[in-house]
């Protein structure tokens, strides 16, 4: 047995750790980047209260509340440039996945300056970035819990994820109180993405040993969770499994990559900005059945923690559980049709490469578009 782990993850985790964001900011700078989007924060009080723990500490902000539920690179950008222009120098990530890939964008580019493309495709290497303090406010992304940082070049429409160390949060405060808020539609696409997170990660041909260990928990935790909290949110203990199942998911990925799955959307949320998440449960079904064959005794551990019996009722359990969440979504609900199939697949192996080649199954051209192709649904692809 040999592998190599390395996650410098500070991780504050706990009901009410949010109280806790002044005095973590205060030993990471003295003036801070508040990145967020433009409603959620406002509307639940945690930017206000994030603002009042500041002032407390005497560590003065500046708000940049443009971030959209895809990020753009060019909000990346515009981030940047009053980073440097008001003399930040630290990042605090307040929101969901969005904000918090957004606030690590910002933190990379307010030091290196350039073309971000350039790093988020290998062209160009750096070890440097702000400090960035983590609070999310939905458990889905895990982007607490690792150096990924995705967003969507406008012109493009790539959608791939800055990898860099530098960007491991500073600190990261995960507070399951922050998520009760979450309106359930929100609740279902983030916490599949988390279950997704810890799926991609297990069945990686990179996975090593302690990936696997955090993966299997971190996929059980959610789907113990995900229901209960679906059809009752006031149950704690089940926001407290859901957020451990993201963090786990997050720093799963981190080491062991995402897999076909996150491949193939990413294409799909960056040509139609679709939700995350109910991209995957689109296309979950179809590419999870395909891929059994190629890791059979980790699907049959996967099946029996979503109540089956091995990996000949896997995608049935899948099936389930995404019925019960209400995510019944196809592609071409989304937009997606038979004129899209070229691209998606195209961009797919642009920009997915590297975890299309972990998968447990290899995708050729055509598999990957018959995949998408199945996923739109029978009403909106034609013969």
């Amino acid at each position: 047995m040999e592998f190599q782990y390395y996650l410098p993850v500070n991780l504050v985790f706990g009901r009410g750790k949010s109280d806790l964001i002044g005095e973590k900011a205060a030993a990471l700078g003295k003036k801070a980047l508040l990145v967020t989007g433009g409603r959620s924060t406002k509307e639940s009080g945690l930017l206000a209260k994030t603002e009042r723990l500041l002032q407390e500490k005497e560590i003065s902000f500046v708000l940049f509340d443009k971030v959209e539920p895809n990020p753009l690179t060019t909000t990346v950008y515009q981030g940047s440039e009053i980073a440097v222009s008001e003399g930040c120098d630290l990042v605090i990530a307040l929101g969901g996945g969005s904000s918090l890939d957004a606030a690590k964008g910002i933190a990379f580019q307010a030091i290196n300056g350039g073309n971000i493309s350039d790093y988020i495709y290998g062209r160009k290497n750096s070890d440097k970035a702000l400090p960035v303090l983590a609070v999310p406010t939905t458990c889905g992304t895990g982007s607490e819990g690792n150096g990924f940082a995705v967003m969507t070049n406008p012109e493009t429409l790539d959608k791939k994820s800055l990898r860099c160390r530098a960007i491991i949060p500073a600190c990261s405060i995960i507070d399951p109180l922050l998520m009760t808020t979450m309106p359930k539609s929100v609740l279902a696409s983030v916490g599949f993405d988390a279950l997704c997170h810890n799926l991609d990660g297990y069945i990686s041909s990179i996975a090593q040993p302690l990936t696997d260990i955090m993966a299997l928990e971190g996929f059980g935790l959610a789907a113990e969770s995900l229901v209960k909290l679906y059809e009752d949110t006031g149950d704690m203990e089940s926001w407290d499994k859901l957020c451990m199942a993201s963090t786990l998911g997050g720093m799963v990925i981190n080491t062991a990559g995402v897999t076909a799955l996150h491949g193939m959307e990413h294409p799909v949320s960056g040509l139609k900005n679709a939700i995350h998440g109910r991209g995957l449960a689109a296309l979950a079904p179809y590419v999870l059945e395909a891929s059994i064959q190629g890791a059979p005794q980790k699907f049959a551990k996967l099946s029996r923690l979503l109540g089956g019996k091995d990996e000949s009722d896997f995608t049935a359990q899948i099936r389930t559980l995404l019925k019960k969440l209400d995510l019944t979504e196809s592609l071409g609900d989304m937009g997606i049709t038979e004129a899209d199939l070229s691209w998606l697949t195209d961009n797919c192996l642009k920009i997915s490469a590297a975890g299309m080649a972990n998968h447990p199954v290899v995708f050729g051209r055509e598999e990957i578009r018959a995949l998408y192709r199945s996923a739109i649904g029978r009403d909106t692809a034609s013969d």
